[in-house]
């Protein structure tokens, strides 16, 4: 069964910045991921697009995130891209996550919210301590809008701190970081097909009163 992948980079930094440390580990996923036959489809850089502020799917006349959602959860996987700033994610990643939280009112007659049956992995950067946090606060997140998270889902790097080198400027991923991507792939695209083929069931909100 043929699964897709899309991914958001929420980085701080407009597509026409030069290079992106966030978009080259999202790269090495991707990567990985078509490795079990998982097709790639594209990255959204958040930063390029008038996503409002707010916790509703559509905030209005000029919100881009509507489509950003839709396009979204067409596909079977998410990578959730974000650099660490100050020991945090982007503010673009929280961002985004509070757009989501429209979901715990978007549930189906078996109270399954839009995000159920999609799987989500981290991509993280930086070059200060925080990516244990990071993926603390966005699994948490993510995991109450309705999202699968599979074992070792979050892939990251964070380099020497008060140093200047940006993992867009190594040369080779280190090997740790190749092997947590290709365990993460690995794991995604196994959950993902099994979601796919045998959906979460729900329950009816008639036998939940029940109990």
């Amino acid at each position: 069964m043929s699964l897709k992948a899309i991914a958001i980079n929420c980085s701080l930094k407009h597509s026409g910045g030069g290079p992106s440390s966030t978009d080259k580990m999202i790269g090495l996923l991707a990567g990985e991921l078509a490795r079990h036959g998982v097709e790639f489809t594209e990255t959204i850089r958040i930063v390029d697009h008038d996503v409002l502020p707010g916790v509703s799917s559509d905030e209005g006349e000029g919100d881009a995130w509507p489509e950003i959602r839709r396009r979204i959860l067409e596909q079977d996987i998410l990578i959730f891209g974000t650099p660490i700033w100050l020991g945090q994610m982007s503010s673009l990643a929280q961002r985004v996550l509070e757009r989501m939280d429209a979901f715990l009112g978007e549930t189906d007659d078996r109270g399954r919210m839009p995000s159920f049956g999609k799987v989500v992995v981290a991509a993280i950067v930086g070059n200060e301590d925080g990516a244990h946090h990071v993926t603390a606060t966005l699994f948490q997140a993510l995991n109450d809008e309705g999202w699968t998270i599979p074992a070792g889902a979050a892939c990251y790097w964070v380099g020497e701190a008060m140093q200047k080198t940006d993992f867009k400027d190594l040369p080779t991923a280190p090997d740790s970081v190749v092997q947590s991507a290709t365990m993460l792939a690995s794991n995604a695209a196994h959950l993902a097909n099994l979601l796919k083929t045998q959906p979460y069931p729900g329950e009816a909100a008639e036998h939940a009163k029940d109990r």
